[in-house]
């Protein structure tokens, strides 16, 4: 039942977002006010008592604005994308479980295992291109690829964090990026070479770190039979770089022709891919039942991310215009017309600060992302969503609160600050200084 509840949240969403209708935003947020409700008796403890505490402070502070209902309403429904985007995105990873794609990874991947640079190379790599698609779910697949294996702390944590945090910078399906530019109100296709370039950028440093690490403290690694690249699976990497291509260059081409949201986009060629794969390949018997699947086991096991996207969303919308909020943003505009520099360490330390503590980044960089003005800041706009996507994408492999830093570290054996910090913390101490550089010069 509740799964019908989130579906049809989403599904209203859609509707509402091209017919413009009052009443209908109404239904959708009240929809998501009881999927809300009913993920808290299910969702883990931290995710469930940290979303109670921020939804709570979030509505006490907007009901105090004297915005009543409609500040709340308008609070919920800015999240809504969001929540549709998390709800309808997992349906990409179908066609590819169905295509065979992911056992000619796992064969990629095993033939690396004597090789600890190109394994470390082949893990990040495959990250970087399924990521974008499969979120969180691309760590598990890997992950189920080499759990036998037993890889050592270090690689799995290095490869795992590297590879996945590249697509918070680059990605429009995932909620960081569609997050920034929707509140930035930036077009994706404005974006993409920064996000794209700098993800490139990430992923070669962190290869680069590794093989001189790597060096100093050799892995050997007993590697088991060696399967052969068949040409059939060289194709099958070759179809998916192409998929990868042909999903982003879609969501750039509907965004050109039609002005639509980003989010938006991505939500409805989640919902058609499928679709189409089971028109071409006429493989219906296979396709419904795991359409049966996603309905009954994926969407329901989306608590956590309601829960703490919802809340944090809510707090980020309600901070707006506080005291609290206007004294953040006057100060970091005082700092970005002394030095652009100065503003963007500030803005980096802000949000690290709170993210390690456990507050999600939503609530974090959505709140600045909505209170801030690249104008009066004196800066680009491109440039405050470098800076607030970096900044993302260094908390959520830094804080051992994060759904990345938690997996990884649970994989690779390690606590949280070990993953992020030990293994990490120089490859993310150089991304930030560059990161900064490059800000600064663009700014």
């Amino acid at each position: 039942m509740r799964s019908y509840l989130i579906i049809g949240m989403c599904v209203i969403f859609l509707i509402q977002y091209f017919l413009k209708l009052q009443w209908l935003e109404y239904t959708v947020v009240t929809l998501s006010l009881l999927a809300f409700l009913g993920s808290t008796l299910k969702a883990d403890k931290f995710p469930r008592w940290l979303g109670i505490i921020m939804m709570t402070a979030g509505l006490l502070i907007e009901w105090n604005k004297d915005t009543g209902i409609e500040g709340i309403s308008e609070g919920i429904f800015l999240i809504l994308p969001l929540l549709s985007l998390i709800t309808l995105s997992p349906l990409l990873s179908i066609p590819l479980r169905l295509g065979g794609y992911f056992n000619s990874i796992s064969v990629l991947l095993r033939n690396l295992l004597l090789h600890p640079k190109k394994l470390y190379a082949g893990i990040s790599g495959t990250l970087f291109l399924l990521t974008p698609i499969l979120n969180l779910g691309s760590v598990r697949i890997i992950n189920e690829f080499l759990e036998e294996l037993k890889l050592p702390s270090a690689l799995s944590a290095k490869g795992y964090i590297v590879g996945f945090a590249t697509a918070v910078i680059w990605s429009p399906y995932f909620a960081s990026v569609s997050l920034v530019l929707l509140y930035l109100n930036i077009p994706y296709k404005d974006y993409i070479i920064y996000g794209i370039g700098f993800s490139l950028l990430s992923l070669a440093i962190g290869n680069v770190l590794f093989a001189i690490w790597e060096k100093r403290h050799p892995l050997t690694k007993e590697a088991g039979v060696k399967v052969p690249l068949e040409k059939q699976h060289q194709k099958q990497l070759v179809k998916l770089v192409f998929f990868v291509i042909l999903l982003i260059g879609s969501c750039l081409v509907f965004e050109h022709i039609t002005n639509w949201s980003m989010i938006v986009i991505v939500c409805l060629v989640s919902i058609i891919i499928p679709l189409i794969f089971g028109i071409v390949s006429k493989r219906w018997y296979e396709l419904i039942p795991r359409l049966v699947d996603f309905r009954d086991r994926t969407v329901s096991m989306l608590n956590n991310e309601i829960m703490l996207f919802m809340s944090a969303g809510m707090l980020a919308f309600a901070m707006k215009g506080t005291a609290a909020a206007n004294g953040v943003s006057d100060f970091l505009t005082t700092l970005a017309h002394q030095s652009v520099l100065l503003f963007a360490i500030a803005v980096m330390v802000i949000v690290l600060c709170i993210t390690y503590i456990g507050i999600h980044q939503i609530a974090a960089v959505g709140a600045l992302a909505m209170q801030l003005n690249a104008v009066e800041l004196g800066i680009s706009n491109i440039s405050l969503a470098l800076l607030l996507l970096l900044t993302w994408s260094i908390s959520t492999a830094l804080s051992p609160f994060s759904g990345l830093n938690l997996m990884v570290s649970r994989i690779a054996g390690v606590s949280g600050v070990q993953t992020g910090l030990r293994y990490n913390g120089l490859h993310l101490f150089i991304i930030a200084v560059i990161g900064i550089g490059v800000i600064s010069v663009i700014g």
